[in-house]
């Protein structure tokens, strides 16, 4: 079987979940990855057959998006030309994790695909959402991608066809502890603001984790680190809680560890407004900005004696998987042959 796996490269997140689940996929056969995307800090640490800059979001240095940069980039010419060249019809399968390029090439070529990760679980109305709905951010979740299968990842399984995190192997295996420090990893914001932000908590010490950041130094109660798997994945077990975005692979990381979290979307994102609403609904704090009354928040949140939310999410890749390869997607293009019928699934 041949495997198109399209990876989103804004972020780190789709990147982290595609380097844990290549090896699973490769168990069916071939995986060639298509990496979509042109913010990300960290290398996807497999070949990449097609590379492309996509579509992506770029940040500020004050928590949110930077719309400039974003439309700067986007180039209608390009997007048209991967499209149409992409060769989706050269797969068995084609697994799209989130991106725009491969979902229109296989609208383009009517090559059915998998709308598959965090963003799939957003197609059902069961995964939580802010009280107050963005009409973009629904338009942008329900159309950016689409797909007639879908499976997606989630803090909980929310409805059929959602699964939870998929945490790698690292954090599966580690035995977390608690030190003295409280982890920092808000991508959105610059160092300055984050050393101006941090330091006057002068009783504390903070892992700041900065896509500014080329080495690690030291500066007062400050530790700067560059973002890097490794070592972010060390100061994860080990601390005292994290303050992050509210993406979804790091506080789904801590609620495995069972690590207090404080997380704050970035403003803009839709998608991390919704995360928010349910971590919220999870009894996981959040803030919906940084303002004025943070060291008020702050002191609450790190003086919060009820145990931090935990959850096992070490089963999540083999139930997602099996559902993937059950469902009734033509495994050869203009055949009726489906993937639930290939010996190949049972490898």
């Amino acid at each position: 079987m041949k495997i198109l796996y399209a990876v989103q490269a804004t972020g780190n997140g789709h990147i982290s979940r595609a380097m844990t689940l290549l090896p699973h996929l490769q168990q069916y056969g071939t995986v060639d990855i298509f990496l979509s995307g042109s913010n990300a800090n960290l290398e996807l640490d497999a070949p990449v057959k097609y590379r492309s800059r996509g579509i992506s979001l770029f940040y500020n240095c004050e928590g949110g998006l930077d719309y400039r940069k974003m439309i700067k980039i986007i180039n209608p010419l390009r997007i048209s030309r991967e499209i149409r060249d992409l060769p989706v019809e050269n797969y068995d399968l084609v697994l799209n994790d989130f991106d725009h390029i491969t979902s229109a090439a296989c609208a383009r070529k009517r090559i059915p695909s998998v709308h598959f990760g965090h963003q799939a679980s957003f197609q059902s109305a069961l995964a939580p959402r802010p009280e107050k709905k963005s009409r973009t951010g629904e338009w942008i979740l329900a159309n950016f991608v689409k797909a007639p299968y879908r499976a997606g990842y989630h803090f909980e399984k929310y409805d059929a066809g959602i699964f939870e995190p998929v945490v790698k192997k690292e954090i599966l295996e580690a035995n977390p502890v608690i030190k003295d420090h409280i982890t920092i990893y808000l991508p959105s914001y610059c160092e300055s603001q984050l050393k101006t932000l941090f330091e006057k908590f002068s009783d504390h010490r903070f892992h700041i984790f900065s896509r500014e950041s080329k080495s690690i130094r030291e500066e007062k109660n400050l530790l700067f680190f560059p973002v890097d798997k490794e070592l972010f994945t060390g100061s994860l077990v080990q601390c005292t809680g994290i303050i992050c975005g509210a993406g979804f692979e790091t506080p789904a990381e801590a609620i495995h560890l069972g690590k207090k979290i404080l997380a704050i979307p970035i403003s803009g994102q839709y998608e991390q407004q919704c995360n928010a609403a349910a971590l919220k609904k999870a009894g996981i704090s959040c803030l919906d900005r940084i303002d004025d009354r943070f060291p008020i928040h702050f002191g609450q949140w790190i003086n919060d004696r009820r145990p931090p939310v935990k959850k096992d999410y070490s089963n999540s890749i083999r139930e997602s998987l099996d559902y993937i390869f059950s469902l009734p997607v033509p495994a050869v293009p203009g055949t009726d042959l489906t993937l639930h019928q290939s010996p190949l699934v049972s490898c």
